[in-house]
């Protein structure tokens, strides 16, 4: 390669990462592997080493990402530089040579320095670009675990970093229904909570902030960073672990750190190795973009070979077409792996993937499956045109230079996940184990292309236990919950179908006016639905449009062939009529107050949000709660009955 040769080199790397890094760190979008990144990196290294070329723009000199837009500018007193890092035990050793040093993880967060005043915290910032950083005060206030005074009272300047557990993240992405709307890893979600213009988004998303260094502290003085550490943690901050070691333990420490790892709560990419001795590690001075009184150990990724059997395209309900990689199974820190995401169009190009290809797997941080590198490069993968779900077309996007495949077919199945998601949920026929992320592997595999289907989904035993999130006991329970389902009621199922504009309060109405008759529920006109208390003639006109739609007949039709439906009707009661009751606090005898709720409506009752002069009983089972229910309650003299008197009301 020519000297022209390796500067045009040098220049595709600049460019390729930070396009790779803006990308990560402001969109939370990955261009290219974690692998794919450390390799290019390390070539531009090498590169810019050999020709004595180095752009401005490099990765090499520069530090972090550009400050976002919307957030004010500070420049820090000190430069917030990353590290330098090494995967080599024997060179970790040999840089610490014989001195002493304190070995500690290396979270995955954002850096976050944070200033105290008189014992009060007055400055939050991002390390930024390392020289220019986001004020985000009001935002680290909100860190759960940040003390907002500490004891000392002199001027106290320290860096930790901002994380956000896996345990919460799992809990923060339990709560999201839309698959696409799910985050896709703690880190990003983390530098976009920290680096919010409203700070109840960051206390919303269970932020924690671990301590690693003190970088000034009027009126003391400190030997060593064991010593700072163990007076931040005085100070009521939590800090990061870490452990003083030296040339002969300090293998076997980082051994430690090593089988700590499948179960630590916190995301870490490795450990950080620093000088102990405060005077000696200002000694050694830094470079333009690393400190060397500190180091980083990357963890070398275990890898395997294998074959690439397959690309799967996992369909989004936004029709986004995802390529996972299937490939003969391989063991990696400890299990079983045989699929990987690989992100976008541009990863596949780059690898130069093909169906037969010898293919390096490996965990990312020991966790998430990825392809390192493709040994064949037969480049034969031929992406589809049409959908694998629908069979409509597909078109290739590139948005700012990631390219993506997507269905372009508005009825796609997979678009309209929403109406599946609607009829598994409590309220309607109740089959537990399928979130909408589940409902969309079972339409990718083709188990799933209408209701009925998912009363029959031991036709697709195996292929549901490969499943990436399933296996035998989610597939065994799954079959047990639909079977359980299949016997229902027919409020239930009309709830579940999805009719417009009908609620589980109408759904249960129009199930008694017709006593209970599904044949008598499906075949009403307009005229007799208006006669429903609740319905008006919008609604009538949808849902006699609904039942009459050929499609919905052939749905239901198919649907009712799996199913059991129980229509037997006792007539409403009228022990409650003309009373209006309100509900507060939890119950011990019914699952939910909608139950509650059902049963005094069948017996006339009427049930209201909030406590007024009408209100006839307050039913409780705390009658001497200082609610705000209770107490208008007593105000209005309303009667304040328990659960177990509406009980007796009720005969029950």
């Amino acid at each position: 390669m020519t000297i022209e040769e390796k500067k045009n080199r040098i220049d595709f790397l600049t460019e390729k990462l930070n396009e790779a890094s803006r990308a990560y760190y402001t969109d939370g979008v990955e261009m290219m592997t974690n692998y794919e990144y450390d390799a290019m990196y390390d070539e531009l290294l090498a590169l810019e080493d050999e020709t004595g070329y180095i752009r401005d723009d490099s990765p090499s000199i520069n530090v972090g990402f550009e400050t976002a837009a919307g957030l004010p500018k500070i420049v820090h007193e000190t430069k917030m530089l990353s590290l330098n890092k090494t995967k080599d035990r024997d060179e970790l050793k040999a840089w610490l040579g014989d001195q002493k040093g304190l070995l500690s993880w290396k979270l995955d967060g954002l850096t976050v320095g944070i200033t105290y005043e008189n014992g009060r915290l007055v400055q939050g910032v991002t390390r930024g670009n390392g020289v220019e950083g986001e004020l985000i005060t009001a935002n680290v206030l909100a860190c759960r675990n940040v003390p907002k005074a500490i004891p000392h009272k002199g001027r106290t300047v320290l860096r930790g970093e901002a994380v956000i557990r896996y345990s919460d993240f799992e809990k923060i992405n339990e709560a999201i229904e839309d698959t696409d709307a799910k985050y896709k890893n703690p880190r990003n979600l983390c530098s976009g909570s920290i680096r919010q213009l409203d700070p109840k988004v960051t206390a919303e998303r269970s932020v924690n902030f671990y301590a690693f260094s003190l970088m000034q502290c009027d009126g003391l003085n400190f030997g060593t960073r064991h010593e700072q550490i163990d007076w931040m943690k005085s100070q009521g901050f939590e800090t990061v672990d870490s452990v003083l070691v030296d040339k002969e333990n300090l293998i076997d420490t980082i051994d430690k750190f090593e089988a700590a790892i499948p179960d630590f709560d916190i995301p870490s990419d490795g450990l950080v190795l620093s000088m102990d001795d405060l005077a000696y590690a200002a000694t050694l001075g830094e470079t333009a973009k690393f400190p060397k009184d500190s180091i980083a150990f990357k963890w070398r990724d275990q890898q395997a070979e294998t074959v690439l059997r397959e690309i799967e395209w996992s369909p989004s309900r936004t029709g986004l077409l995802n390529p996972v990689a299937i490939f003969d199974p391989v063991e990696l820190e400890g299990t079983t792996v045989s699929r990987a995401s690989v992100h976008n169009i541009n990863i596949m190009e780059d690898l130069q993937l093909g169906i037969g290809d010898t293919i390096q797997v490996y965990k990312a941080n020991m966790i998430i499956p990825q392809i390192a590198g493709n040994l064949t490069r037969s480049g034969n993968m031929e992406i589809p045109d049409v959908c694998p779900v629908c069979g409509g077309p597909t078109r290739i996007k590139d948005e700012e230079g990631t390219k993506t495949l997507n269905c372009t077919n508005p009825d796609c199945l997979a678009k309209h996940v929403k109406k599946f998601s609607h009829f598994v949920s409590r309220d309607a026929m109740n089959i537990e184990g399928l979130s909408e992320s589940g409902l969309l592997k079972l339409i990718g595999i083709g188990a799933l292309k209408n209701f009925a289907d998912l009363f029959r989904l031991e036709e697709h035993k195996n292929d549901i236990i490969g499943m990436e999130g399933f296996g035998a006991k989610s597939y065994d329970n799954l079959i047990d919950s639909a079977r359980r389902a299949s016997r229902t009621t027919p409020a239930r199922l009309l709830y579940g179908l999805g009719v417009p504009g009908i609620g589980v309060t109408t759904s249960n109405m129009i199930s008694r006016s017709c006593r209970n008759k599904w044949e008598e529920i499906q075949s009403l006109d307009e005229e007799a639905l208006t006669d429903i208390d609740g319905v008006g003639s919008v609604m009538a006109r949808d849902y006699a449009g609904f039942f009459a739609d050929e499609k919905n007949k052939a749905d239901i039709a198919d649907l009712l062939s799996v199913l059991s439906i129980d229509e037997s009707y006792e007539a409403a009661g009228t022990s409650l009529d003309g009373k209006t009751f309100v509900i507060t606090g939890s119950l011990e005898h019914y699952v939910n107050r909608k139950d509650l709720k059902a049963e005094i409506e069948a017996e006339g009752g009427k049930v209201a949000g909030s406590v007024s002069a009408k209100t006839d009983y307050l039913i409780t089972n705390d009658p001497n709660s200082g609610s705000s229910k209770n107490k208008k309650a007593r105000e209005l003299g309303v009667e304040i009955i328990t659960e177990e008197q509406i009980m007796e009301m009720l005969n029950k």
